[in-house]
């Protein structure tokens, strides 16, 4: 209520250039614009962060309670590791399936892992430069 009476009062009794002035003597370096500023990004990272927390605990309830309607119990369920070639197979199987190309073509397709030791992208020697003499 004081602060809605204080910003009446301001806006009453000063012009817009005598604002900028008030506010230039107020806070003449900036420094607190410019921790309300860090204030309210803080703020809202600290909710972004709380809802996105929530929101996975709220799809693993769902879920849990989605099994418990089909009848699996938490004996049922094993801990299953899944490689990336498996992974690889798994989705061009959905992709192929998705574009409907595995009934009509007999390409084989196969998946060999590469392992490139040296990259010119990460060889440093190309990011220094000579001395002028």
């Amino acid at each position: 209520m004081f602060f809605l009476q204080a910003q009446q009062v301001l806006t009453d009794t000063l012009s817009k250039s005598s604002k900028s002035e008030f506010f230039q003597q107020v806070d003449p370096y900036g420094l607190g614009m410019t921790v309300i500023g860090y204030v309210i990004v803080f703020i809202a990272l600290l909710l972004l962060y709380i809802v996105f927390f929530n929101l996975t605990k709220l799809i693993q309830l769902k879920s849990k309670r989605a099994l418990k309607k089909e009848g699996i119990t938490d004996k049922d369920k094993q801990d299953i590791s899944v490689s990336g070639e498996v992974n690889a197979a798994i989705e061009m199987a959905i992709h192929l399936y998705f574009q409907e190309l595995h009934d009509e073509e007999t390409a084989i397709l196969t998946i060999n892992r590469a392992s490139k030791i040296y990259s010119p992208w990460s060889s440093k020697i190309y990011g220094l430069t000579r001395h002028p003499r």
